[in-house]
């Protein structure tokens, strides 16, 4: 098996696209086996991404009575939790945030919204102004995660600074409908297509523990290279009380560290961003997703729950002896 591993090293690196068969027989390593996948996926990474880890941060901009049915969401109006609920918040606020994360090493800035998407008008302009203001003030890159959009929208806010449209598709095509019924699968995937025909970076990833299977990840991340999207989160389920999955179980540390690391073989070259759900998940080896082929983190708070300080992170990077890579 060892040899094996080496073999789809050698043919990642030297430019080969790793199959969906060979993926999940990768899935199934484990014991030592395990370690040298996480080894050879750093090695992956390190070719790739160089020495350089990538920081970003979001404001949850707009929070709760999301009309959308998402079993793992603590915003769905489907829910009763005890999350805060608000409106859109000022331009001063998001502004605010987006200096105070730049302070804090992140290159990429995400303004998040509760909802479907947001339609043009009075929220969409003060969007586009909080956008127009952090990019012409600061080097950090704004980003929004503004639900299912179309390419005018895109444009427009491409036009006002934006450098990159987050939206995740959140699991395989697959096992989507045991998650979400309120929209289509292709409604997601045609926002990316639309972000990118604007000329936007695209961030698109997903959440694992929902109750998929290991071949599932392996389809989305199939998705996600037939998509070419820039940046890929990978979220970890941290259950919620009120909402649909909240008796689901954790993935252990090693079951979260396999997954990135098989989605580093499959999406060589991409910038792979831990974010959600990884105090939780994986806990005392948090610092493992470098190990295992990740090549960037959420730092900061989450959209409804805490996560950890930007100041532990940067430590964490520099016990490492990773740099963190800096706003162009």
């Amino acid at each position: 098996m060892r040899k094996f591993v080496q073999k789809m090293t050698d043919d990642v690196l030297a430019g080969a696209a790793l199959d969906a068969v060979d993926a999940l027989r990768l899935s199934k390593l484990s014991g030592s086996d395990l370690y040298l996948l996480f080894a050879e996926a750093s090695r992956i990474r390190e070719y790739f991404k160089g020495n350089a880890a990538s920081l970003c941060s979001i404001i949850n901009a707009k929070s709760g009575r999301c009309p959308e049915n998402c079993a793992f969401c603590a915003q769905s109006s489907a829910h009763s939790t005890n999350i805060a609920v608000y409106p859109l918040v000022d331009e001063d606020e998001i502004v605010r945030c987006a200096k105070s994360s730049e302070l804090n090493g992140a290159g990429c800035y995400g303004i998040v919204t509760s909802g479907t998407g947001i339609q043009p008008g009075e929220e969409l302009d003060k969007i586009c102004r909080a956008v127009r203001s952090i990019s012409l003030e600061m080097a950090i890159k704004p980003s929004c995660s503004l639900g299912i959009m179309d390419y005018d929208t895109c444009l427009k806010l491409k036009e006002a600074g934006m450098v990159t449209y987050h939206h995740n598709l959140e699991t395989s095509r697959s096992f989507f409908p045991s998650i979400c019924t309120s929209h289509d699968y292709e409604d997601d995937v045609e926002t990316i297509r639309a972000a990118k025909r604007a000329g936007l970076e695209v961030c698109c990833g997903g959440i694992f523990g929902l109750g998929e299977s290991f071949a599932q990840r392996i389809e989305m991340a199939e998705t996600l290279r037939e998509l070419d999207v820039d940046s890929v989160p990978m979220n970890f389920l941290d259950p919620v009380e009120g909402t649909r999955l909240a008796n689901a179980r954790f993935l252990t540390p090693m079951e979260c560290l396999k997954t990135i690391a098989i989605y580093r073989f499959m999406l060589p070259a991409k910038n792979i961003t831990v974010c959600g759900g990884r105090e939780t998940n994986l806990r005392e080896l948090q610092s493992w997703i470098f190990l295992a082929g990740a090549s960037g983190m959420m730092t900061g708070n989450y959209l409804t729950k805490p996560g950890r300080s930007p100041e532990l992170d940067r430590q964490m990077l520099t016990d490492l002896e990773l740099t963190v890579e800096v706003c162009a």
